[in-house]
């Protein structure tokens, strides 16, 4: 027996059998005007904008090597799990894989904290819910800023309405314990945020004992690893640290799309005893732990999870755990060195001298005076298709930035960086030479 509900959509092709069951095949044949999807001349005006012409093109993406401060280029796996069918944001399966995920993202963090999580959004998404859920107007807040993204950092907090106090660093330096402490007795902030991976200047900053120093002071601490979670060792429960985030796009290497993000317990004690709600619903951490299955409660629908890249970041987390920390940390080093070295061979100077300082995911480069920076990045897009970037912020105009993050950081694109870039080199001696 076939069951068959009748619809108004279009008219049945056939009824086949399948096993003891009667399937309904529907077509897509229509008995309305397909010209005016039903609607009658008088209830359509006339439209000034036509059928753009350029989508009737097939796509176009050109294959390229990303060696610039991220995105990343992923693995094969990563495309391939973004081809598996959709599946609805509260589907069982799905949570499974959302799951899944949070399993993976405590390894990287290495927390064993109930909120774990990722923001729909980018690397920006992180560090917008991390500002707006642990500050209310007129909290205290000391910002490290030693590059672009404290300044990112102390806007998105003035913006959210909180006292910003700063401490700074020239472009490449690091902050000690002791200064970081100094700073905390004079401005007596709630939260004190930093960077480890400052990828505006290639700075890693170290952060063991700052947990400790916060917590003294009543302060809890956030820190910002987009560009080096994976690439160096970070240790959240062990470091007291209270929030933090990263992105996709980097040593994970994913797509860019998500922002991972861990609240320690501290933290949500912080965040449960505002007197304001939340400004931001959509960077909420109540209701995207809800979301994602860290609160005990059942889950509820908060707004509609990125699934394919949801999928994508499973698998990337599956790369990084197969390998393991250990062995990450060591090859993105042993690059970084590999490429310290051969820059030096070419007669260039690296951005920040002291290599305890340099975070091995971001190299940055001295350009020397005599060589026009954007012309050798052109050199290295136009003649191999591959992407190494100028300055950003304070670094602006004076260096290059090299990327090894995670699938991109092998020694085989080490070597054909420096053999680009020496060719590069060579063709502005040339050009110098004419002139």
């Amino acid at each position: 027996m076939c069951d068959v509900m009748m619809l108004s959509l279009g008219r049945w092709s056939a009824v086949r059998r399948v096993g003891k069951k009667s399937v309904l095949v529907v077509t897509a044949t229509h008995t309305t005007n397909t010209a005016t999807g039903g609607y009658t001349p008088s209830q359509l005006q006339k439209m000034d904008v036509p059928q753009p012409k350029i989508l009737k093109t097939p796509l176009d993406v050109p294959s390229k090597l990303l060696m610039g401060p991220g995105p990343s280029n992923s693995p094969l796996r990563v495309h391939y799990a973004m081809m598996k069918p959709l599946l609805g944001h509260l589907h069982p399966e799905f949570t499974k894989i959302m799951d899944d995920i949070k399993e993976g993202l405590r390894y990287m963090f290495q927390t064993q904290s109930t909120v774990v999580c990722c923001v729909s959004g980018t690397g920006h998404a992180g560090m917008e819910t991390t500002i707006c859920n642990l500050l209310e107007p007129s909290d205290v807040i000391l910002v490290a800023q030693n590059g672009i993204w404290g300044e990112r950092a102390a806007d998105m907090a003035r913006r959210h309405e909180a006292d910003v106090r700063v401490i700074e660093k020239a472009a490449g330096d690091v902050f000690t314990a002791a200064e970081i402490e100094a700073g905390i007795v004079k401005h007596r902030p709630a939260v004190v945020f930093v960077v480890q991976g400052e990828s505006s200047t290639g700075a890693l900053q170290p952060l063991e004992g700052l947990g400790e120093l916060c917590h003294k002071h009543g302060a809890v601490l956030a820190v910002d690893c987009v560009a080096s979670l994976g690439g160096v060792p970070f240790y959240m429960d062990t470091w007291g640290v209270d929030v933090v985030y990263t992105g996709t796009q980097k040593v994970l290497s994913a797509p860019p799309s998500m922002a991972p993000i861990a609240f320690s317990a501290r933290a949500m004690e912080r965040v449960k005893a505002r007197k304001k709600p939340i400004r931001s619903f959509y960077s909420d951490i109540t209701w995207l732990a809800n979301y994602w299955g860290c609160d005990g409660t059942p889950r509820k629908y908060h707004h509609t999870g990125p699934v394919s890249s949801v999928y994508a970041l499973r698998e990337a987390l599956s790369i990084a755990c197969e390998e393991g920390l250990e062995s990450l940390w060591s090859r993105h080093q042993s690059c970084a060195q590999r490429l310290y070295n051969g820059l030096e061979e070419l007669g260039l100077k690296l951005f920040i001298s002291d290599p305890t300082k340099r975070t091995p995911t971001v190299t940055t480069i001295r350009v020397p005076d005599t060589v026009n920076w954007m012309r050798v990045t052109k050199y290295f897009m136009e003649k191999y298709r591959v992407e190494i970037s100028g300055g950003l912020g304070p670094s602006a105009g004076q260096v290059w930035r090299v990327g090894l993050m995670g699938y991109n950081c092998t020694l085989d694109n080490v070597d054909l960086v420096l053999k680009i870039m020496k060719e590069a080199l060579s063709e502005e001696e040339k050009l110098n030479s004419k002139l």
